[in-house]
Parts: C-alpha cells; structure tokens; sequence
C-alpha cells in the first residue's frame, strides 16, 4: 500500500539575517557623503524595523539601502509591511516595518481555496501559521507547488518537509 507523501508550505524570515541587513545598511549611512551630518539610522524592535531620518528623501533613501542589503542576503522583502512614516522629535521621520513571520489565516484559506480549485488528489490543512499538503501522488503535489508559485499571497511562500 502507497503512503501518503506530504510537504508544508511555510513563510519564515531569518532573523539573524534580517540583523546582518540593518547593521549593513547602518554602516553604509555612516560611509555615504549624501548622509553627512545624518542621524538617520535602521533598528530593530522585537519583529519590527525602526527607520530614522532627518527627512523624506533620506527616509526613502534608507528604505532602499536596506532592501538591497536584505535582497542580497535572501531575506524575502515580500514579508515586510510598510507602515505610514510619522514625524519623530528632532524634526526626524519614523517609519515602522513589520516583518511577518508565518502565513496569516486569511491567507493559509486562500492558499487551502486554490489548493481545492485545482481537483487535484490532495488534501490541505492549516496548522498554525503553516499549511499541510498530502496526497498519494507525488507528481499531484509537485503540481500543486507550480501552480501556487505562480500565484501572490503578499508573503514569500517556502515549501519544505517534502515526504
């Protein structure tokens, strides 16, 4: 008898990479001429990004700094969401950015929805902040990751556990 073969579909940022960006993008502010005389600076906070700058053009400028530098570290940039910038004391700007770690459950629905839609063999469930596929057939699950690959649910889908 067949067993059941099965994979997750997760969404996780490393945070320690995550770390390595913003100490990577605070060292370029401090090297760039165009951020002479800034106090703009990136930290974090729990799962979150603190921006700082002294104005808009350097608030955007930072922004892009840490994409690149969290790009080339791998780190999904699909799983961050920008917040409105706010005025800080000191005339500076502040932006938070939340890093989501985890499929939310409107999400993990959409996914199990698609998931359904394709009448495929499988069956998914969601556990946690994660989604469970299995089925029989492994070339029906390999279908079921191609076709999700194609789709935007607004977080880096990862699949992994691959039985």
């Amino acid at each position: 008898m067949a067993k059941d073969a099965s994979f997750d579909i997760f969404s996780t940022v490393d945070m320690q990479e995550v770390d390595n960006a913003v100490n990577q993008t605070n060292k370029e502010i401090g090297q760039r001429y165009d951020f002479k005389n800034s106090k703009s600076t990136v930290e974090i906070e729990g799962d979150n990004l603190k921006v700082l700058a002294d104005d808009d053009y350097k608030l955007r400028s930072v922004i892009e700094i840490l994409k690149a530098k969290l790009i080339g570290r791998k780190v999904p940039v699909k799983n961050l969401v920008f917040e409105k910038a706010e005025p800080a004391s000191g005339g500076m700007l502040r932006q938070i950015i939340k890093i989501q770690n985890g499929i939310e459950t409107e999400k993990a629905k959409a996914i199990v929805k698609d998931i359904k839609a394709l009448n495929l063999k499988v069956q998914a469930a969601i556990t946690g902040d994660q989604v469970r596929v299995s089925g029989k057939s492994r070339d029906d699950l390999q279908k079921v990751i191609q076709a999700l690959k194609t789709k935007d649910y607004g977080v880096e889908l990862q699949f992994g556990n691959y039985r």
